[in-house]
């Protein structure tokens, strides 16, 4: 039997990520099996949780994603103690059409799995005025339960009590409270937080965390407020194609950007997977049959990239024969330039026309369905695909032929169609479920 909670917050910056790491640590560190999730399409988080827990984290998400696979996902919960789903953004926002199975929203997660919901709250510049936020959450929406809240940022032990007293006047439980605290925040970058690979001292931050809110937060009294859950494990798994038998997938800190479970489905329909570094000058592995570029942070490294002349000839050579996939970094590394934050332009592989720039920087993201144009690694042409665009760089040029019709979530049509050329194609979306 599992305790089950989903953590969430009015708004995105509040502190979930950090609590919800700092739980899972203390809880772990007094002898209970902690699994988290992340609801919504996110890469960097569920790395945190896994080094906050030692279990992989994979996403849940109602726009992408039919009940039976996020019952299968959550299914590795079943011999947890405590499992936390995280949250994305506000409780309630999502997207303004429905998907497969809701907007996307936490709220659609906490309702399916009938999970209380653990508010981090954020009272910075108010007072009473917390409680009424606090409370038009618990009462929006019919079927999402509220557990109690913890506040983060308190400015003093006046302004704390002028919140409690308003919260518990509501009927809210109010489960601690948190002032400001440097040493626990988490470094940021313009697509989230810094990756926890990249952080070298990760873990004695999440022990840091862990020790500040044990001290200031009811451990116990949020355990007790969680709902008991017993799932089965589910009978089948992920109905994910594989695009092909042995996939070279690109690895390192450029090309990190790949949803777990997608590799988990891989691997579950039989594929065999190798990792290679572009930044340490590597091609992909001869033997394989397609080669995979994931997403990342290739701006950062462009002029490395540009100059390792192994890994670019390596993956010509690879893709003269066999098929060669990019998803968002990996696609503009298959362009013909890329053009960085200072104005500089670094010159990437060529299989692909693309040429794209960050000098102006222009935020693209949303959920995307793409019916294929074309064929692509393991969908033929016809095939819907949910996936989900995330980037700040500037298409410039875009000159192959378009790879799918591609509709942002209210059915509009966008320009970022991805591209195919001979055996290379690419996205700016990432894949995370077939349409069914």
């Amino acid at each position: 039997m599992a305790a089950g909670l989903v953590i969430s917050a009015p708004a995105s910056g509040v502190g979930k990520t950090t609590l919800t790491l700092a739980l899972a640590r203390a809880w772990r560190n007094s002898g209970l099996r902690v699994q988290c999730f992340k609801s919504g399409p996110d890469y960097i988080d569920p790395a945190f949780h896994a080094a906050a827990t030692g279990r992989a984290s994979v996403n849940v998400d109602s726009w992408a994603m039919d009940r039976a696979t996020i019952s299968h996902l959550v299914s590795r919960g079943t011999d947890a103690d405590v499992v936390l789903a995280e949250g994305s953004m506000g409780l309630f926002d999502g997207v303004a059409a429905r998907g497969v199975c809701g907007t996307g929203a936490t709220a659609d997660i906490a309702e399916m799995l009938d999970w209380p919901v653990l508010l981090v709250i954020d009272p910075s510049g108010q007072a009473q005025t917390a409680a009424a936020i606090a409370a038009g959450l618990r009462d929006y929406r019919p079927g999402v339960r509220l557990a109690g809240v913890v506040l983060n940022r308190v400015a003093s032990p006046r302004h704390e009590a002028l919140v409690r007293r308003a919260l518990l006047d509501a009927g809210i439980a109010v489960f601690g409270a948190l002032p400001r605290h440097a040493e626990i925040s988490l470094p940021k970058r313009h697509l989230g937080l810094v990756q926890a690979e990249e952080q070298a001292e990760i873990g004695k931050l999440i022990d840091e965390a862990a020790r500040f809110v044990a001290e200031r937060v009811d451990l116990d009294a949020v355990l007790r407020s969680a709902a008991t859950w017993s799932p089965q494990p589910a009978a089948s798994g992920l109905s994910v194609t594989p695009p092909g038998q042995r996939i070279a997938l690109a690895r390192d800190a450029a090309f990190s950007f790949v949803y777990p479970h997608m590799l988990e489905a891989w691997r579950a329909a039989g594929a065999e997977i190798s990792t290679f570094s572009p930044l340490a000058d590597e091609g992909p592995d001869p033997g394989a049959d397609v080669c995979w570029l994931p997403g990342g942070y290739p701006e950062l490294q462009a002029g490395k990239i540009a100059a390792n002349a192994r890994f670019r000839s390596g993956l010509r050579a690879f893709a003269e024969t066999r098929p060669v996939h990019g998803e968002c970094g990996g696609y503009m590394v298959l362009g013909t330039a890329l053009t960085d934050a200072d104005g500089i332009s670094h010159e990437m592989t060529g299989l692909l026309g693309l040429e794209t720039s960050f000098a102006k920087r222009r935020m693209h993201l949303g959920y995307r369905l793409a019916e294929l144009a074309t064929p692509m690694p393991g969908h033929q042409a016809g095939a819907r695909l949910r996936g989900h665009e995330f980037h700040y760089s500037t298409i410039l040029a875009q000159p192959d032929t378009p790879l799918a019709v591609v509709h942002d979530a209210t059915g509009a049509v966008i320009a970022e169609t991805g591209s195919r050329r001979g055996q290379a194609t690419g996205t700016f979306f990432h894949l995370i479920a077939e349409d069914q």
